[in-house]
């Protein structure tokens, strides 16, 4: 039976890698739903073999290794920015579109990246972190002339990721006593194999180095776990949101099931340290690109996110709406910059006012934390939902399992008209999230999850 579903998974797979176009919305939801389904049935099968899921899990994601991402087109300025580094260029001081208006792009197939990568992220400037930018030079470096050959080194680096993830999210499983089954929910969902490494988001390697530097936090080895995390935020720059609700970790004392097991708090001294580590490996990640150049660029690109572009977002869209009623045109640029201090407001609340004193409680809150990050947000592209997904594991909430299917529902905006987002299929993803979480958050069983421990 669980062969019978590995090969008919294999095969949907292998359709949706090399026989799927973005703009064909009925074949995409088809074989979603097809391997989602089917990745269940094998969950469910076999959890308890954990070492054969293990080898499973690499085995679908090599499926994928010489297929261009038929989903997004991100991977094309991710092979320019590396290809640049490799020339022994700063990738934040220079436009692509000028370098080809110029005729002056130092790169191979420079052409073929621009078209690829199109005119919204040929006319900005690169915003993707050091450590990013660093893994994209290793494909510059050893493919520098083949495109194909690029993906497949940046697709070895994501699947190398999700190994290591496998290993410390494992460790941390058994640390907290839960079962280790429970990572196949992040590995086996086809959410994660098809966003990462199918289209090349790097979510994957920022979650990698995240769920370490929670392990060593677990072990107490909190000066490990500051430099890991900053790495992770060297990857990108969202696990910044997440730093706050650290406090009451540190700050309260320690609860446990087992009164025996209790311990003494880390200490404000301690606290005050990790934010440190944290603070100064940051900065030495981005010291050497450091200039007046590049932070005018950088953060020029960041703004861009919470000013300029939206999709797919949900509270953000409502208070378009009212916008438009109020003042009559899109109110992005004010919402843009009231929401991330709404988000930053709950952040507070959920490390000031919510003791979080176990570490159950600690991975609670950031779940909740990211969730309301991406609630807020006007702009949440699908991968985006990698890092609340793995948090979810280690926690009794499933909402994030539910999310990662209705969110393919999102590239119905990508159709053969051009780009139109369909606000009716929108309102249907959040809406089905919404039941699922004020579900969970009430206390009520989902049933559909009922096998889960």
């Amino acid at each position: 039976m669980s062969l019978l579903l590995i090969a008919t998974t294999a095969a949907f797979y292998l359709s949706f890698a090399f026989d799927l176009e973005r703009t064909d919305l009925i074949k995409l939801l088809g074989l979603y739903t097809g391997v989602f389904y089917l990745s269940w049935k094998l969950y469910k099968i076999e959890k308890r073999n954990f070492w054969f899921l293990a080898g499973v899990v690499v085995f679908f994601r090599l499926l994928f290794i010489g297929a261009i991402p038929n989903l997004s087109q991100d991977f094309y300025r991710f092979i320019w920015d590396g290809r640049m580094i490799a020339a022994g260029f700063n990738p934040y001081l220079y436009l692509p579109e000028n370098l080809i208006e110029l005729g002056t792009a130092p790169i191979a197939q420079a052409k073929e990246l621009f078209n690829g990568m199109g005119a919204l992220s040929a006319s900005h400037y690169t915003n993707y972190p050091p450590l990013n930018q660093l893994l994209f030079a290793i494909a510059g470096i050893l493919a520098g002339k083949s495109i194909i050959g690029s993906v497949i080194v940046l697709r070895a680096l994501i699947i190398a990721a999700d190994i290591g993830v496998l290993y410390f999210g494992r460790k941390l499983l058994v640390q907290l006593k839960l079962p280790e089954s429970r990572m196949f929910l992040y590995l086996l969902n086809p959410f994660i194999i098809i966003e990462l490494t199918g289209n090349l988001h790097f979510e994957g390697v920022m979650v990698f180095f995240l769920v370490w530097s929670l392990y060593l936090l677990q072990k107490k080895k909190w000066i490990g776990s500051a430099i890991i995390f900053a790495c992770s935020v060297l990857l990108k720059l969202v696990p910044l949101l997440l730093l706050p609700i650290f406090f009451g970790y540190f700050i309260y004392k320690r609860e446990s099931r087992n009164d025996a097991e209790k311990e003494s708090k880390l200490g404000i001294a301690k606290l005050f340290g990790f934010y440190l580590i944290v603070g100064l490996t940051i900065v030495l990640g981005f010291l050497p690109i450091l200039s007046s150049a590049f932070i005018d660029n950088f953060m020029a690109s960041i703004s861009l996110w919470f000013q300029k572009f939206e999709f797919n977002a949900s509270f953000y869209y409502i208070v378009r709406w009212v916008g438009f009623q109020a003042k009559g045109y899109n109110i992005i640029e004010t919402a843009g910059k009231a929401l991330p201090l709404v988000t930053i407001g709950v952040l507070a609340g959920l490390s000031l006012f919510r003791k979080n004193n176990s570490f159950e409680k600690l991975l609670t809150a950031m779940l909740f934390g990211f969730t309301a990050y991406l609630f807020l947000s006007t702009t949440v592209h699908p991968w985006y939902l990698a890092t609340p997904l793995i948090l979810s594991i280690f926690t009794t909430y499933r909402y994030l399992l539910v999310w990662s299917f209705v969110v393919i529902l999102s590239y119905a905006a990508y159709a053969a008209t051009g780009f139109q987002e369909n606000l009716w299929l929108v309102s249907l993803e959040y809406l089905v999230v919404m039941i699922v979480l004020i579900r969970e958050l009430s206390g009520r069983k989902i049933p559909f999850f009922n096998s889960i421990q």
